[in-house]
């Protein structure tokens, strides 16, 4: 017994500048039935859920979107970029499941149980992508504009969520003796058979999670000074992550389906990053040959604030009272000055309207009611001074 403590004190000196596996893979809650059991590879996935969210909501507000926009279209994403990466990884890796060659002496109900590790990215970035179209569509929003806003984010995500395999000690590379390998306990199903007990591997997980934290960076970078619009910067996500994800998958020693093209046998992965590299590469270049959208706005046509909206509206009846009062002012300055324009006469020198005004003297030889009569023709058949001057006639 001493012996085996002395030689647990010695491991790490015998292993030196190696990244150690972890002493744990999460905690346990008790409740009153049992207990429910945290694992960290949920913790990790979670944590990069509310990073990359965070980094996405400020970008999407800075783009003019609608005030919580975001959590309307990722309450759509999430669920289904889970369930997609889920299915992808049981479909890449189908062996625990299906058993050998699809043989039937896998475990189907391993499938739901995603804490033990096992998320496609490619399945959940398709999968999301349609739950993030769904959540766009009813926001009114242009799923292009978000995606440019959310690819930052989402690498980040990844970055994070890529620690979840660490603490599975699962996804690790091939043997190596550089100073930064990855320690895995021996007694762990996933440790290679046949392989020394302090066999050191490659840390892919880190590496990937490298490799995002920079592209995280160089995307913000390009963003800031080419301003990209129409999906440009998630293809360019699309292109960045794939270059990685080929070197590292090559790395890797899992098992995992291994696919057969133009002589050439890989994972499917591999496979996968190369052709979604050469797609995203296709529509990054005819997207730009579109130039910058006109107008440049987060919103599907028609689907504009409601204020703008109300605003542009009512444009036409605001235009047309305008008129009115322009024309209106014009009319009395243009009476005003035909009235001081006439000759001062008894009948022209007042207005007829002024109340206080007292009644001018009938001419002389006028007859009696005269001047009624031609008041009460003027006010049926002329206005202004005018029509006053020509009663006394």
């Amino acid at each position: 017994m001493q012996a085996l403590i002395q030689a647990a004190a010695l491991a790490p000196a015998l292993v030196p500048g190696s990244i150690p596996s972890p002493s744990w893979s999460g905690f346990d809650i008790p409740l009153p039935w049992g207990s429910l059991r945290i694992h960290a590879y949920a913790l990790c996935i979670l944590a990069g859920i509310v990073v990359g969210l965070w980094l996405t909501s400020v970008r999407w507000a800075k783009r003019g979107a609608p005030e919580g926009s975001v959590w309307d279209i990722v309450i759509w994403a999430i669920p289904f970029g889970i369930i997609g990466g889920r299915l992808y990884h049981v479909v890449s890796s189908p062996d625990a499941y299906f058993g050998p060659g699809f043989d039937g002496t896998g475990d189907l109900s391993l499938i739901p149980q995603i804490q033990r590790g096992g998320l496609g990215i490619w399945g959940a970035v398709v999968l999301g992508a349609v739950g993030a179209w769904i959540g766009c569509r009813r926001s009114g929003v242009k799923l292009s504009a978000f995606v440019d806003a959310a690819a930052p984010g989402l690498l980040l995500a990844q970055a994070l969520g890529r620690w979840g395999n660490y603490f599975n000690q699962e996804l690790f590379g091939g043997p190596t003796t550089l100073p930064w390998g990855l320690q895995i306990d021996a007694n762990n199903p996933n440790f290679p058979a046949g392989l020394p007990a302090d066999t050191l591997f490659h840390p892919t997980f880190l590496y990937e999670s490298l490799w995002n934290v920079a592209g995280v960076l160089i995307l913000l970078a390009l963003d800031r000074r080419f301003n990209f619009r129409r999906s440009r910067l998630f293809w360019l996500y699309a292109m960045y992550y794939t270059l990685g994800r080929v070197w590292i998958e090559l790395l890797r020693i899992d098992d995992a389906e291994q696919i057969n093209i133009l002589g050439i046998t890989t994972r499917l992965n591999v496979w996968t990053s190369i052709f979604v590299f050469l797609a995203a590469l296709l529509a990054f270049l005819l997207l730009g040959l579109k130039g910058r959208p006109e107008p440049d706005t987060v919103y599907l046509p028609g689907r504009e604030p409601a204020e703008a909206a109300a605003a542009e509206a009512a444009l036409p009846g605001a235009a047309a009272e305008d008129a009115q009062e322009v024309r209106d002012p014009d009319t009395v300055v243009s009476d005003s000055d035909s009235r001081g324009n006439l000759p001062d006469n008894q009948s022209g020198s007042r207005h007829a309207s002024d109340s206080t005004e007292e009644p001018a003297a009938a001419p002389a030889g006028s007859k009696p009611g005269t001047d009624a009569t031609a008041s009460g023709t003027s006010g049926s058949t002329a206005t202004g001074p005018a029509s006053e001057a020509g009663a006394g006639k």
